[in-house]
């Protein structure tokens, strides 16, 4: 019976990215997916600089962003058309070392994904094969599996098990795990089209038309692509609203039939779930599998890329035996209390923005929705830190830290991969002895100052997921830091021509 460190169910955008992520740190990996190809129509439609930058860790964002196209912001209106609220996006390189927003046409991203895992060696990709049993064993799990070309049955085992496997998670079930409700449901006609044309009085910047009784969006995507959002009242029949005719009436103020090719509608009930368990024994969730949320904030699937980031360099850890028995378990457990308090967080902004468009309509109630001290309506973005885990407590840790700029102008993560990082101020790193692997970043070296102002210390230590353990202003409290670093932690892949992992 074939054997393999990881296996995931699912090879969408997050199961693809965690096989990226297992492979470059030498993990043996399987993944199973019960369709032939990826979906070839337009879903997930925003990524931020977070997600670009796990991107560039497997090796794709310098081909992915020329297929991108840059979002300036979103800007809230009226029936008339009257700006109640503007809210602009940073432009340029930001503190991620890339740009702050992007939109994209998801099957340009399955793609590329796909096509590059024929690099990862470590990674076994079977598609047409559908997972019907899952039993952890205890020491491993096993799992059967129909290869639906050749009607035939296989099993294999695993170390670990990650359901990527979207909302309706076959591996969740197995988990016995209940969802939260934050109490968002509502049904929203999804429209793409192809511009015969383009059409530049639709503009650049995502559009909220904060009209109560049938609120809207409007994105911008890459090319001649462009997306609505349009509520579905509750009387209305999802099958009749989606037909040609009720879609161009309803695009009647933005669009003519014949400006434009109708390429997918389709009526979504969005939710807004988080998964109570997101672990049990060798089986983890991650994705839509353990969280769903309104479209609002465009974070679904950087949620889902933020979960695979979390726990590859776990799992990776734990796989390569550099990380065992109780102290195996206790990481382990930080996936769950970690990543969960985050993706509840953007869930619940997002539940609030939807609020927000669906009963506000003038700028009067804008304001007092969204009051600030000078009176104005005022949207900012939110960047939460994670929750409790392998942190000092402070509330320095969990936080996602920036990619400094080497003196040569490489980024500190190509540089550095899959490594912790001692990032510190020249005159706190003299003297200071580091574990095998452990990467030093100095503001002599880099432009590493101003990303430690940024979150208010001398120095701090990265973990592989960038996010902080704490930080620290003085040499001890910074070798305290150190001293937090897991034992033998994972190496540089040897493409830097450092050591490879054990």
């Amino acid at each position: 019976m074939e054997h393999f460190d990881v296996a995931i169910v699912g090879y969408g955008p997050a199961g693809a990215t965690l096989a990226h992520l297992l492979g470059a740190c030498g993990v043996k990996t399987l993944v199973l997916e019960r369709e032939s190809a990826h979906y070839h129509l337009p879903r997930a439609v925003h990524f931020d600089a977070e997600v670009m930058r796990a991107f560039q860790w497997i090796g794709i964002a310098d081909e992915m962003a020329p297929k991108t196209h840059r979002h300036p912001g979103m800007q809230f209106v009226d029936r008339d058309g009257k700006m109640l609220l503007d809210w602009p996006r940073p432009q340029g390189e930001g503190p991620q070392a890339w740009n702050a927003n992007y939109r994209f046409h998801q099957p340009d991203l399955e793609e590329l994904l796909r096509d590059r895992m024929a690099d990862r060696p470590e990674v076994t990709v079977r598609s047409r094969c559908e997972v019907f049993n899952i039993d952890d064993q205890g020491d491993k799990v096993e799992l059967r599996y129909e290869d639906m070309t050749k009607g035939k049955v296989h099993h294999v085992t695993a170390k670990y098990v990650v359901g990527c496997d979207g909302a309706r998670s076959l591996v969740r079930r197995y988990i016995e795990s209940d969802m939260e409700d934050y109490g968002f449901h509502e049904r929203w006609l999804v429209v793409d089209v192809i511009l015969n044309e383009d059409k530049p009085e639709l503009g650049d910047h995502s559009i909220q038309y904060c009209v109560p009784e049938r609120p809207a969006t409007y994105v911008r995507t890459p090319g001649m692509r462009r997306r609505w959002e349009i509520t579905v009242l509750p009387e209305e029949a999802s099958h009749e609203i989606a037909k040609p005719e009720r879609v161009w009436e309803l695009l009647s103020d933005w669009l003519k039939p014949d400006e434009a090719e109708l390429e997918r509608t389709a009526v979504y009930t969005f939710h807004s779930l988080v998964a109570k368990d997101w672990r049990e024994g060798r089986l983890f969730l991650a994705g839509d599998a353990c969280h769903q949320t309104p479209p609002f904030m465009g974070q679904g699937m950087c949620a889902g890329t933020r979960d695979v980031v979390n726990l590859y360099w776990k799992l990776a850890l734990i796989c390569k035996g550099l990380v065992t028995g109780a102290a195996a378990e206790k990481l382990l457990d930080t996936y769950e209390s970690e990543r969960k308090p985050n993706a509840a967080e953007y869930i619940k902004t997002a539940v609030r923005l939807g609020g927000l468009i669906n009963t506000v309509g003038t700028e009067e109630a804008l304001r007092a929705a969204l009051p600030s001290a000078d009176g104005s309506a005022r949207m900012e973005s939110i960047a939460p830190p994670i929750g409790p885990g392998l942190g000092d407590g402070s509330n320095k840790a969990g936080r996602l830290f920036g990619q400094p700029r080497m003196s040569d102008g490489a980024r500190m993560d190509d540089v550095f991969p899959h490594a912790f990082v001692v990032v510190a101020e020249a005159d706190l790193a003299e003297g200071l002895t580091l574990p095998d692997g452990v990467g030093l970043v100095t503001s002599d070296n880099s432009n590493a100052a101003d990303h430690l102002a940024r979150l208010g210390a001398r120095a701090t230590v990265l973990r592989p997921d960038r996010h902080t353990l704490g930080g620290a202003d003085t040499k001890a409290e910074l070798e305290a830091l150190i001293a937090r670093i897991l034992p033998n932690p994972l190496q540089p892949s040897s493409e830097t021509q450092q050591p490879e992992m054990a």
